[in-house]
């Protein structure tokens, strides 16, 4: 039977999650208020259900890779921009890790900053206390202060890390983290990390600044680019599923409402389109182009100028090869292609969806002019790919079971002001989602806004929910404007994980919740 969890079913949530970060862990916490409801034991952090899964994970290479990771303010050449950021050891993006699938990764990470900070592991299905959540997995790191992460890493693909302390992401602060498979580079000669971002750091203003004045004005900073309002719609009947939609224009497939922020800069891997970075190869060779959108506030349309590109992940796993001229990533999202080198000098572009403004790399393979900053190869006027369209292979699917428990997330924004909820609460007021070990779970993102959001799990690789039964596997997806995207998962990874929007202005706005294991 599927237990089906309306949202005003699900008792009190500020004094459980207070008593659970405040260091109680996984003492009984009785949901107070509701009828009908019974106490519940959650599975905090520290709890012996966490050590016991990270136990079961070390079965892999049995090898520590050691590395020493320092965030601290800095000045930063960005490509003809010179700004004062935040960086991970004088660098954007900070420094790749790269480990093999089954290695136990061991980071001790400094925090030079004059903040607290922490680092998340985004898109690794790592033991709960290593997750990098302050007042839910960890106590933030103070500043002069420093933290040890080690944790087991068992899936291979492109992943990343970063903060998840208030608005520092949208600094410097990022890096790739790369897990290498036995079975990589067989079907490719050479690989490439491109990492995109948004710019405006040291620039136009702090993302702190940005962020009060979105809730000063309580409207984005886009001005005319805003198509319409983006309050709530009122109800979710005859919102599409997984895909793009019924109804949805594949050539505008965010909507109308792309962005709440005007950034001055686009890059990839640190650099501005005026002075990119090169690629290099040559001709006839197979590269692999692992892509990591860090930005905080756009969606990427990305295009190999001449080239046509092969998808072959999305968010580390593999999916059924598909063909694609341009793909569309979204905050958070990773995709991973292939193409087959010509001859020459090509652009790399990834155009800001919806906004104006692109970053540039460029593609060498033989001689010829580069290509200048504006340059806008075709493949970027066709519809893009995007995650909703890839489907996994058999041997990646989750088994075939249905849910055992439906969770409903609805995605709000109050009328008034800049605030942003999951199920009409914002963070400080959420009411955790709770599961338990073994359960297979479905999330259902039921969209009420007029903007798209990039949802991301903690801790979780789901299965997206599609017709065929074979949608991608995952961490974060487009949930867009007036739709409903449904996932599953396997609870097989005990502890609090936070379930959020990858827009960042949005999370920091409220538009966080907790997957919460109880006992």
């Amino acid at each position: 039977m599927i237990e089906r969890v309306p949202p005003a079913r699900r008792g009190l949530s500020r004094r459980r999650f207070m008593l659970l970060t405040g260091g109680i862990g996984a003492a009984a916490v009785a949901a107070a208020c509701g009828s009908g409801t019974t106490a519940s034991t959650a599975v905090g952090p520290g709890a012996p259900a966490v050590t016991a899964a990270e136990q079961a994970r070390r079965t892999g290479t049995g090898r520590t890779v050691p590395v020493a990771l320092r965030a601290r303010p800095d000045r930063i050449d960005l490509g003809g921009v010179v700004v004062d950021t935040w960086a991970y050891d004088g660098r954007v993006p900070g420094p790749e890790i790269r480990v093999r699938r089954g290695d136990v990764l061991g980071v001790d990470f400094a925090n030079a900053l004059p903040e607290e900070s922490t680092v998340h592991w985004h898109g690794i299905a790592l033991r709960n206390d290593m997750d990098g959540v302050p007042g839910l997995t960890q106590s933030a790191v103070r500043p002069g202060d420093a933290f040890r992460y080690e944790f087991t890493v068992p899936d291979a693909g492109t992943h990343w890390f970063h903060p998840h302390v208030g608005m520092q992401l949208d600094r410097g602060l990022y890096a790739p983290l790369i897990v290498e498979d036995p079975a990589d580079g067989r079907d490719y000669d050479l690989e490439s990390v491109l990492v995109l971002d948004d710019w405006l750091d040291g620039a136009a203003g702090t993302p702190d600044e940005q962020l009060e004045t979105l809730r000063r004005d309580g409207m984005p900073g886009m001005g005319g680019m805003r198509g319409m309002d983006h309050g709530s719609m009122g109800g979710t009947g005859g919102m599409g599923t997984s895909g793009m939609g019924t109804g949805a224009d594949p050539a505008n497939p965010l909507g109308p409402d792309t962005g709440d922020v005007a950034y001055p800069h686009y890059l990839i891997n640190g650099r501005t389109a005026v002075d990119p970075i090169t690629v290099a190869g040559r001709p006839g060779l197979r590269i692999r182009l692992r892509i990591v959108n860090a930005a905080a506030d756009t969606a990427f349309r990305f295009a190999v100028g001449g080239h046509r590109m092969t998808v072959t992940h999305s968010d580390g796993f593999p999916v059924e090869p598909l063909g694609a001229d341009s793909v569309l990533i979204g905050m958070g999202e990773r995709f991973d292609v292939t193409v087959t080198l010509g001859d020459g000098a090509f652009p790399i572009v990834a155009s800001a969806e919806g906004k104006d403004g692109q970053a540039l790399a460029v593609l060498r393979t033989g001689g010829g002019a580069a290509p200048g900053p504006d340059a806008r190869p075709a493949e970027l006027t066709t519809n893009p790919v995007t995650g909703a369209q890839l489907r996994a292979p058999a041997d990646v699917r989750l088994p075939a079971r249905e849910p055992d428990r439906i969770h409903d997330l609805v995605l709000g924004m109050e009328m008034s002001g800049y605030t942003w909820t999951i199920n009409g609460a914002t963070y400080a007021d959420h009411i955790p989602l709770e599961i338990s070990e073994g359960e297979r779970v479905r999330l259902r993102f039921v969209n009420g806004t007029m903007m798209f959001h990039p949802m991301h799990v903690h801790g979780h690789t789901y299965q997206v929910v599609d017709s065929s039964g074979s949608g991608a596997r995952k961490d974060t997806s487009l949930v867009l404007p007036g739709r409903t995207v449904e996932v599953d998962l396997d609870a097989t990874n005990p502890g609090q994980w936070m379930v959020h929007c990858h827009n960042l202005y949005h999370g920091e706005a409220g538009m966080m919740t907790v997957l919460s294991y109880v006992g």
